[in-house]
Formats: structure tokens, sequence, C-alpha cells
């Protein structure tokens, strides 16, 4: 969905940027209109209707922003190689890093019809359909962490050594940036997830950020057209974004868009143990001998992010209303990680 009503402080100059397309996007005619993609809580994004098409623009936030958030040019350069690689993902066509345009590091993309789905129990669809859509998910992040990084011209895109240790400073810095009020489950995990970390896995291209919400699904098929948001996405640990990833197995629909305690089977949906095994079939990798580290640890990680929401919305850059709703969801998950952590040891 999308909404016309403006927000000064983050739409786009469309003069400015019609002109700025004009040079830099092949075969693009003016004007432009905006309408803005409702949902989301990092970059804001834009449908730009003009005489030549439809495209998408995705900007970086204005105002104070997290230590190495809302990276656009990383996203726009990893959606180049997704497409060599043949990952399911829109055609790029410039990076504008000149605020002088429309005040912010933007990009340009064709827009993708598809359809968005934010409720994993896809309660519009039949049992096969669920099932279907699961299994291009599965198949689709599979395919993703196939991929040689150098092949892609990726070879720089990260480091790739100690993913998971770096993975948890980040967050743990991240977290205290963001830091709003206390949190002692997130104090406890801070301690506990460096002192567990296991062996890591082939470095892979990692999503960051892989979930159904930020999958385009065809307009009438079960399948994906398009992998989105990649503004997470570095060279790390392909078990960690799965586990991210399988999160949705984790949390109910009221915590987090989820389906914890629900009847997968008779939804048509894998359970978490036949998905892994999916996936792992799927890719070739060993299975980790410590999934639920990478559970915990995903945990972890979306709390931070969700608190980085809580912070922006409270110093009034959040890109959407209900920013402070979201960022609230960072304590209880938290303390879902920590009680995971706690029946290790009983």
């Amino acid at each position: 969905m999308t909404q016309t009503q403006r927000n000064p402080g983050q739409w786009p100059d469309e003069t400015r940027l019609a002109a700025w397309m004009q040079e830099n996007v092949a075969g693009f005619q003016g004007p432009v209109a905006l309408s803005k993609f409702e949902g989301g809580q990092s970059n804001p994004t834009f449908r730009v209707d003009a005489a030549s098409g439809r495209y998408v623009l995705r900007r970086k936030p204005l105002g104070p922003v997290l230590p190495s958030a809302h990276a656009v040019d990383r996203e726009f350069r990893v959606l180049e190689a997704m497409r060599k690689g043949g990952v399911p993902v829109a055609d790029v066509h410039a990076l504008c890093q000149d605020s002088n345009v429309i005040g912010s590091d933007f990009y340009v993309m064709d827009f993708v019809d598809g359809r968005v789905f934010w409720d994993p129990r896809l309660p519009d669809m039949s049992r096969d359909e669920r099932a279907a859509v699961f299994a291009s998910m599965n198949s689709t992040i599979a395919q993703i962490h196939s991929l040689d990084p150098d092949a892609i011209g990726l070879s720089d895109f990260g480091r790739k050594e100690d993913y998971l240790k770096r993975q948890i400073a980040r967050w743990t810095r991240q977290y205290e940036a963001a830091r709003t009020g206390p949190n002692p489950a997130m104090e406890g995990l801070m301690k506990w997830l460096p002192e567990h970390v296991p062996a890591e896995h082939p470095v892979r291209v990692v999503h960051g950020d892989y979930r159904l919400d930020n999958v385009l699904i065809h307009p009438a098929e079960p399948r994906i057209v398009a992998v989105l948001d990649w503004e997470l996405s570095t060279l790390g640990n392909p078990i960690a974004d799965f586990a991210y990833h399988m999160l949705s197995w984790h949390f109910s629909a009221a915590l987090f868009r989820g389906m914890a305690g629900e009847d997968l089977a008779a939804l048509g949906i894998p359970d978490e143990r036949q998905y892994l095994e999916q996936y792992l079939a799927s890719t070739g990798l060993d299975a980790p001998g410590d999934w639920e580290f990478y559970i915990i640890l995903s945990m972890f990680r979306i709390a931070s992010i969700l608190q980085g929401i809580a912070r922006r919305s409270q110093d009034g850059s959040a890109a959407n209303a209900d920013a402070a709703e979201i960022g609230a969801k960072a304590v209880p998950i938290s303390e879902l990680a920590w009680g995971l952590v706690r029946a290790r040891n009983d």
C-alpha cells in the first residue's frame, strides 16, 4: 500500500528528483508523481510514477541515524550482484550520493509488481499456496547462500572472519547507542553471547533481514518475484542469516509477525526442523551444532534493531508513525531470548 500525504521531513522534492533522473536513468521521461510505501521502519521508500513507467526510490532517512545503518549505497551494490547471480531482485538504475538533490543518499530501481504479506500464517491463502510460498522462501534464501561472493564481485563486501563475534559486538553497540531505559534481559544477553560463540560456517552473502514481508510474491502465483530491503546485507555466516529468518517459528502473532503456537501442519507450513533440513539439503551446509545459539543471537539482534526504532521515534526521525509501538517490542523479545538462556542453565 502507498500513501500520498506528505511528510516534509522525508518527502523528496519532485522537481529536483525528475531533473536528476533525466540525467541518470536511461529512458526516463518526466514529470514524476510520488507516493510513499507504508510499513517498514528503515529507509523511506517511494513509488515514482513517470511518463516512462514506474520506479521505486529508496532513500536514507534525514536526521540522526545510528552508525552504519541505512547504507543505501551498499544496498544498491548488492542488488546489482544478486541480479547477476540469478536471485530474484529488482533491476537498479542509478545511485545518488549528492545530498543537494533530495537531502540524503538514494537510489532508483524498477518497480516490480507483486504482493507483500505481513502475517506468516497467510490466512487468505489455501494450504497448498502456503506450502508453495514457504518452499519459495526457503529455496530463494538457499540460492542466496549458495553464491560465491568472489564470483559475483562481492569479495570485499565485508570482513570474512569472526562474523558471529562481530555481530554480537555490533548489535551491542547499536543497542547501547539507542538505549532509552533499563532492560536487564539485554544486559544478560550482552554478557552471555560472547561466551558461547560456536565455530563459523563458510562465508556467504547474508541478506540480514530476510522474512516474509521483505519479499514480493507474484500477483497471482505463490512464488517470490523479488527480494527486498538489502540494507543490512554483508558477508557472513549463512546459518545466522537463516536463523534470523526463522524467528517467525518462535514469535507469536501478537509479539512480532510470528506463528508460534499455530497448527503448522494444518496450515501447510513446515515445522522448524523440516524447514531447516530443507535448507541444509539445498545449500549443502553442515547442520549447526548449537542451533539454539543462533536463535538467541537472532532475537538479540532484532531487539537491538527495534530499540533503534524506539530511539528514532523518541528523537522524531522515525520513518513511520507506529515506530513507538514497534520499538517497544524490544523488551519482550529480549526477555524471550533471555528465557531460552536461563532454560539451558536449569
